[in-house]
């Protein structure tokens, strides 16, 4: 099976490749939204609202970002993918991407929003390992929801309402591991919290795997 998750991440790679807009788009969003922030703030920005703003502008990207796993699916590609791989590969080639890519927009992200907004953060090694974590939960999550939603004819409205009230419980320990960082906490004294976000990743990961074979058949 990990030969199957190696080509399909390879499949996703060469399509994003031929495809530059879809990532140049979010990244566009991205960019963008960072700056009427800027212009919103004006410099004049507190760190609670710092740490809150980079969350919540990097999970609505992420959400942007993930939107198309499925949707961009047709029918024969997928009943073709049906009789070459294993569901579990899918979905977990998937997952992996788009931790990638998020992780890639995460980074970009917050170099264009310290470039802004200023760099209130202490202990940046933290705050990336934190971001890593993050977006892989996020990728977990949404990957997930987005095979759901693909089912459906409302799509994004879906996503949206499905994927927020899972990812807030991890994005409120993200928050808080962020803010650590910011005060200059070590990894050792967030170990904790991090722990935290490495088992709500492995749970969801582990749903999916167990999940999207049922959805898969549909």
């Amino acid at each position: 099976m990990l030969q199957e998750v190696k080509q399909m991440i390879r499949k996703e790679i060469t399509l994003e490749w031929r495809q530059k807009f879809a990532f140049n788009g979010v990244l566009l969003y991205l960019v963008s939204t960072v700056f009427v922030c800027y212009l919103s703030f004006d410099r004049l920005i507190d760190v609670p609202t710092w740490n809150a703003l980079y969350w919540i502008i990097l999970m609505f990207a992420s959400i942007n970002a993930v939107l198309k796993s499925f949707l961009q699916e047709r029918d024969g590609r997928l009943l073709y993918y049906y009789t070459l791989v294993k569901p579990q590969s899918i979905i977990n080639a998937k997952i992996v991407y788009n931790a990638l890519l998020m992780s890639a927009l995460g980074i970009a992200g917050l170099v264009v929003f310290i470039g802004f907004m200023g760099n209130p953060v202490k202990n940046i090694g933290l705050f990336l390992v934190n971001m890593l974590l993050g977006v892989t939960g996020f990728s977990a999550v949404l990957s997930m929801v987005s095979a759901i939603a693909s089912k459906a004819r409302n799509n994004f409205t879906l996503m949206a309402v499905l994927s927020f009230p899972l990812i807030l419980p991890l994005l409120l320990v993200l928050i808080r591991v962020s803010s650590d960082a910011i005060h200059g906490a070590t990894v050792v004294e967030a170990l904790p919290k991090l722990l935290v976000i490495l088992l709500l990743s492995v749970i969801t990961l582990v749903l999916s795997n167990v999940l999207f074979p049922y959805i898969w058949k549909e």
